[in-house]
């Protein structure tokens, strides 16, 4: 807000204050959810085409496809809560590298041409398009490096936030890792009809492995995380007891991890791939639930 502007300078004196209310709603949520996906799958696609060559050559465009769409909505939703959309020209034309949406804006838009050259290299359209699957493996390699910090940055950007004691970049980083991991593989799990069970079996132990370290860090913030600062215990209560958001965490920690780890374990019991697929639907609808029960309780703490 403007306190006052000296005339004989023209400059302008601001008050630094704290903006009441969720300033990052649910478009945020579907920021992160989406993102997961979008980089999730480029991981998921690299691994099969490393193990199990033979049988996931036919996932390459249509992995492609579906990380393009994903990627678009991370970016649509990006753009919708943006204060100032019509102006994110100027990230481009007037960048502050000390800003981590500047690099993250970055980031994504080579990230997203790098996914049309993988499409353009993987389709196959009569004399038009041929497929090359010898470049599209070499490009894919240099796609899922920049995954990973196009994944990452949303880390930094949490942590920059001033205030939110709760969003650390350790934390938040191998959080963002871990949503991209149990997204992808699960993505991969259902996109994946025609791969084998051995296959689909090392996807749900990706799957499973990731859930179960989230899961982890979630309950150690839960339990420790008072002990590092008031402020964490303060918005913890939020998902404690009574707590405004206690259902809708809950919810979430099982949704998104503890059942599908128990299917998981199901599904290699009896080799059951209808159990896997399971595992697969509950772990992507529980991480939206996660991620905005995360995102929403450190904004709904009173700056003063």
């Amino acid at each position: 807000m403007v306190h006052e502007t000296l005339a004989a300078t023209h400059a302008v004196v601001t008050l630094d204050v704290g903006l009441p209310g969720i300033v990052w709603p649910w478009l945020v949520t579907i920021n992160m959810w989406a993102k997961s996906i979008g980089t999730g799958v480029i991981f998921m696609l690299f691994y099969l085409l490393k193990n199990y060559p033979s049988e996931s050559g036919n996932l390459r465009f249509p992995t492609t496809v579906v990380a393009i769409v994903f990627i678009h909505i991370f970016l649509l939703f990006t753009l919708a809560d943006l204060h100032q959309p019509l102006r994110m020209w100027h990230i481009f034309f007037y960048p502050h590298w000390t800003s981590a949406i500047t690099v993250g804006a970055w980031m994504a838009t080579i990230f997203v041409g790098l996914l049309f050259a993988l499409a353009f290299f993987s389709a196959e359209y009569g004399k038009i398009l041929k497929k090359n699957d010898a470049a599209f493996d070499k490009l894919l390699f240099w796609t899922v490096l920049l995954a990973i910090p196009v994944t990452l940055y949303t880390a930094a950007l949490m942590s920059q936030a001033t205030a939110r004691e709760l969003w650390q970049m350790p934390t938040e980083t191998a959080q963002m890792m871990l949503a991209a991991l149990l997204a992808g593989s699960a993505t991969m799990i259902l996109l994946g009809k025609n791969l084998s069970y051995e296959a689909k079996s090392s996807l749900g132990v990706i799957l499973g492995l990731s859930a179960l370290a989230a899961f982890i860090i979630y309950q150690s913030e839960l339990v420790f995380g008072p002990m590092k600062a008031e402020e964490v215990g303060a918005v913890l209560e939020y998902i404690k007891g009574n707590g405004e958001y206690a259902t809708m965490f809950w919810i979430g920690q099982f949704v998104a991890y503890l059942l599908p780890i128990l299917l998981i374990t199901l599904s290699r019991v009896g080799r059951s791939e209808s159990i896997l697929q399971l595992a697969a639907i509950l772990a992507l609808v529980g991480l939206w639930i996660v991620k905005h029960v995360w995102l929403i309780i450190p904004q709904l703490l009173p700056m003063s």
